[in-house]
């Protein structure tokens, strides 16, 4: 459970964002895997995800994958809404936040995370502290206890966007 935060503080740590990481397992797919008849994995992501990434670039705010998945599908996508960052096949997030800050030259309190399931847990934890963190309305528990911001929208279905939407209604 992280501490609540008071609205002046959520505005100020908004203020300070730079960089939102997102998990994409649960985030921006509904957490489905599809299988055509060749045994092809397709994912479907929300074109209002993406839209809502631009719309932070426009507020200075840049977006990140920072996923265990290490897939040519991803790839693209990321590659498609043109984030800066791309962080593939990463098993402990939260061990991994360090080469974070160190390949993107920011703070900890210039971060903010989205994640949905236990594999985000120790980055949330860790992002919480002096940045901000989300989950989607269908995370699962430990998720909720670690955001500062449940999305109402579900994974795949806007979540990320919602996020976005409320980081910069607080940036103001």
């Amino acid at each position: 459970m992280i501490k609540k935060l008071t609205s002046a503080e959520i505005r100020r740590r908004a203020k300070r964002i730079k960089l939102i990481l997102t998990d994409v397992d649960g985030v921006l797919t509904d957490t489905g895997v599809y299988y055509s008849a060749n045994g092809e994995e397709m994912k479907r992501f929300s074109i209002r995800d993406g839209m809502g990434m631009e719309l932070l670039r426009e507020w200075g705010v840049q977006t990140a994958m920072l996923t265990r998945e290490d897939s040519p599908r991803v790839a693209s996508r990321s590659k498609k809404l043109g984030l800066p960052f791309y962080f593939p096949g990463i098993l402990d997030k939260e061990e991994f936040l360090p080469d974070v800050l160190k390949k993107t030259g920011l703070k900890l309190h210039e971060l903010a995370y989205i994640g949905d399931d236990v594999n985000d847990a120790g980055i949330m934890e860790a992002i919480a502290k002096e940045g901000l963190t989300a989950c989607p309305k269908d995370a699962m528990p430990v998720a909720k206890k670690l955001a500062h911001y449940v999305a109402k929208a579900p994974g795949g279905n806007g979540a990320f966007r919602d996020f976005a939407e409320w980081i910069m209604k607080n940036r103001g």
